[in-house]
């Protein structure tokens, strides 16, 4: 199963099942409540609902943009891409009414704002935090916060991707 983005930006991830450990009897350790009684058994959740800020979520992300386009090359981020980029997630974040589409289209080379963002989910949440205050001093203003952050890039990554 694939991480599927919604669109308020949440990310559905797939649980990896906890391996069942036998006892020398065969029995299931996991069950055993310890007691001689057998702990309840029911289904454990295949998926996880994870939303910006939550821990994990920018690596997440960055999986996701992976699973999007599995052939590209390993992302590198050059000073005008990096610095388009910023404008690029300033624009947003600033707009009235999230504009993320014609942001996109006013910037001069979206491939390389794109390689710088996924750079910055490549880095984790430090990153995130590390960009958003450059942003906010190349800008001006305070700086969003990593989650707030984070959210404009997967907007911004899938309206790239378009």
């Amino acid at each position: 199963m694939d991480i599927v983005r919604n669109a308020d930006g949440t990310l559905v991830v797939p649980l990896q099942r906890e391996r069942q450990h036998r006892t020398d009897d065969g029995s299931d350790a996991s069950n055993d409540a310890g007691d001689g009684e057998a702990a309840p058994t029911g289904e454990a959740p295949t998926t996880r609902l994870l939303h910006p800020g939550e821990g994990g979520y920018d690596e997440v992300l960055a999986e996701w943009d992976r699973q999007q386009n599995p052939d590209r090359a390993p992302v590198v981020s050059t000073a005008t891409g990096r610095h388009e980029a910023m404008t690029l997630v300033h624009a947003v974040a600033t707009s009235p009414d999230h504009a993320v589409a014609s942001a996109v289209k006013a910037i001069g080379d979206p491939q390389a704002s794109g390689e710088a963002l996924r750079h910055v989910l490549v880095g984790g949440v430090h990153s995130v935090e590390d960009f958003a205050a450059q942003i906010a001093e190349a800008e001006g203003g305070d700086p969003l916060l990593a989650h707030e952050t984070t959210k404009i890039i997967g907007e911004v990554l899938t309206e790239l991707d378009k």
